[in-house]
């Protein structure tokens, strides 16, 4: 059993799903309609406060979650750019090649892990 879970602006959305493959197509969805819709301004920047630019800001993540331990994401920021993830409390970033994805490479990934 696997689970998709999106947060966005302190909601959060669980879906389960019974094959890694049908998740990973609900992951795709859920990350490019965040992707189109959030558009962040500019925040910060008045007195101590530092200015946090829209790249620098996550206004949604799309997580995976399975057996084993499985964690995985994606996560979307402010001015529509993402970048795919591993991992839960320990974050490492999975390097896109090319014009892949962010989802793809999330893909990629897991298969070379042989995740199934």
């Amino acid at each position: 059993m696997y689970a998709v879970t999106v947060r966005t602006r302190g909601k959060v959305k669980r879906r389960r799903f019974g094959s890694l493959a049908e998740a990973i197509d609900a992951l795709r969805a859920s990350a490019a309609e965040l992707e189109r819709e959030r558009r962040a301004r500019p925040v910060g920047g008045a007195g101590l406060v530092r200015r946090f630019e829209p790249v620098a800001q996550v206004v949604g993540r799309v997580e995976l979650s399975g057996p084993s331990r499985l964690r995985a994401g994606v996560d979307v920021r402010g001015d529509g750019s993402s970048e795919a993830f591993r991992g839960r409390v320990r974050r490492s970033l999975i390097a896109q090649r090319g014009d892949e994805s962010a989802c793809d490479a999330l893909a990629r990934a897991l298969d070379a892990e042989g995740v199934r």
